[in-house]
């Protein structure tokens, strides 16, 4: 890795500074856009605008020089739309002059002897026409005028400051483009990453502005970053992306607010889409809860898919698709209306583990709902072998550091779930059972009830209760055989 402060001109330097087509869009607004043109205009303070992350690519012959933008694709959007904003609001005769330097800077050739110009930041395919638009000088005054708060964001920060432009002097924006321009006006830190090195240890390391890429986004990246290279159709790419990426995890704003909405697992509040991944690892046996941390996940996928072909890699995206379909309508999220009933097995199991804070068995329970999803009995033994082994170590107060192992362990061989917990050592730990899995254990044995008494209407109840409400007042009927 090589960080070093670098002025706006390094691009010139760059061939294709390439924003992954499978990336998160341009979502700077105009709050960002005046913050950073009323910090430039002012030539008399130093400027810094943040970090700049990007990651070489394995040179080809007779192609130009190649970077991803992993972190920075915000500001270097505004940075290049700015310029380009300043260059259209002068004077022909300024701009003749200034021809040379959009050229240098916003477009590459292919080869010294091309002849032709390409636009050199290569943006994702979300934004991509309306990048390539403004900078090849493609928008109509129509288009233009069309403009407005509900059209793309690239368009409304080229518009924005278009007419905020027109509010300066020429002396200003001269002043702007030159300041904007100069080698020693240094903005940004620009963060250089070789091709084997891993950026998720960079964002663990490093605060930059902006929107960062979280665990999950650096996963998706190489994901499909990995398609490019094996698939040498865009068309199919794309494919790829829309039904087993898209529809699964950015359909719609509700979709995305699901995967990016918190649970807390133990200690740690993660994001369900990370829960979910995490899960999946876990399942295909590349992460191992018992030596790996939750920062080596991006790069264990990496390792996971570096040698796949197209067809194991074409698998593996539809396979977790499918895991995301599974834990989006199975793994229940629990609230303080839910209404729950003896006879479903897996929300009585999952409302077990969430009130005992116990998460390490997602991975084993997502895998038998994948595994077991066309024999409903079968599911149904397993997930309640799992509960009764749950339930007898809570209420016998055995330890749950061996979580991890087990969960590893009955994956690979869900026969082997044992009790291991005699009679005698839970009836010990019942007298000495806490109020919380007292009422956890109460409250389902009221709704075993309920399930076997044919007289009694209400079946369902919510987890909302004291000891009283549900500890029949003739104890004496129900309980009187219960040893001291």
């Amino acid at each position: 890795m090589k960080a070093e402060a670098m002025s706006f001109t390094f691009l010139g330097n760059e061939g294709i500074v390439k924003i992954p087509f499978f990336q998160r869009g341009y979502i700077w607004t105009k709050l960002n856009w005046d913050d950073m043109l009323l910090d430039l205009l002012d030539a008399q303070k130093s400027h810094f605008l943040g970090s700049l992350i990007l990651k070489q690519q394995e040179k080809q012959s007779g192609k130009p020089k190649e970077v991803l933008v992993i972190d920075g694709q915000q500001r270097l959007t505004t940075l290049s739309v700015l310029l380009k904003s300043l260059f259209d609001s002068f004077p022909d005769e300024i701009k003749k002059n200034c021809e040379n330097s959009i050229y240098t800077y916003l477009f590459y050739k292919k080869s010294p002897t091309d002849n032709q110009y390409y636009v050199k930041i290569n943006h994702s395919r979300i934004d991509s026409r309306y990048y390539q638009a403004i900078i090849k000088s493609e928008i109509s005054d129509s288009d233009y005028a069309k403009i407005n708060d509900s059209s793309n964001r690239i368009q409304q920060c080229y518009k924005y400051y278009s007419e905020e432009l027109k509010n300066r002097t020429l002396q200003e924006k001269q002043s702007l483009f030159d300041r904007l321009l100069d080698t020693e006006n240094k903005i940004i830190v620009l963060i250089d990453l070789t091709e084997k090195e891993d950026e998720q240890a960079i964002f663990d390391t490093i605060n930059s502005a902006g929107v960062r890429l979280s665990g999950a986004d650096i996963i998706k990246n190489a994901l499909f970053q990995k398609a490019l290279e094996l698939f040498s159709d865009e068309e199919q790419i794309s494919n790829l992306y829309d039904n087993y990426w898209e529809k699964t995890f950015a359909a719609d704003d509700e979709i995305i607010n699901f995967w990016s909405s918190q649970r807390q697992t133990g200690r740690l509040t993660r994001d369900n889409v990370e829960i979910l991944l995490h899960s999946i690892a876990v399942i295909n046996g590349f992460f191992d809860p018992e030596k790996h941390v939750l920062s080596d996940l991006s790069q264990l996928y990496k390792n996971h898919i570096k040698l796949f072909d197209a067809s194991n890699l074409e698998l593996f995206l539809k396979e977790i698709a499918e895991y995301a379909n599974l834990y989006r309508n199975k793994i229940l999220i629990f609230e303080s209306s839910t209404l729950y009933s003896f006879d479903d097995s897996l929300q009585r199991l999952l409302h077990i583990l969430d009130v005992c804070e116990i998460s390490t068995f997602h991975p084993f329970v997502l895998a038998m709902l994948y595994k077991h999803k066309d024999n409903e009995t079968t599911l149904k033994d397993i997930l309640q072998k799992l509960e009764k082994f749950i339930v007898r170590r809570i209420l016998s107060n055995q330890e749950t550091k061996s979580y991890n192992k087990k969960c590893k362990e009955f994956i690979d061989n869900e026969e082997s779930i044992q009790f291991n917990i005699t009679d005698d050592e839970l009836l010990q730990g019942l007298k000495s059972i806490n109020n919380k899995n007292a009422s956890l254990l109460l409250f389902w044995v009221e709704l075993f009830r309920r399930s076997k008494d044919l007289k009694q209407s209400v079946k369902e109840l919510k987890y909302s209760y004291s000891l009283e409400h549900i500890l029949p007042q003739k104890w004496e009927e129900y309980w009187s055989n219960v040893p001291n």
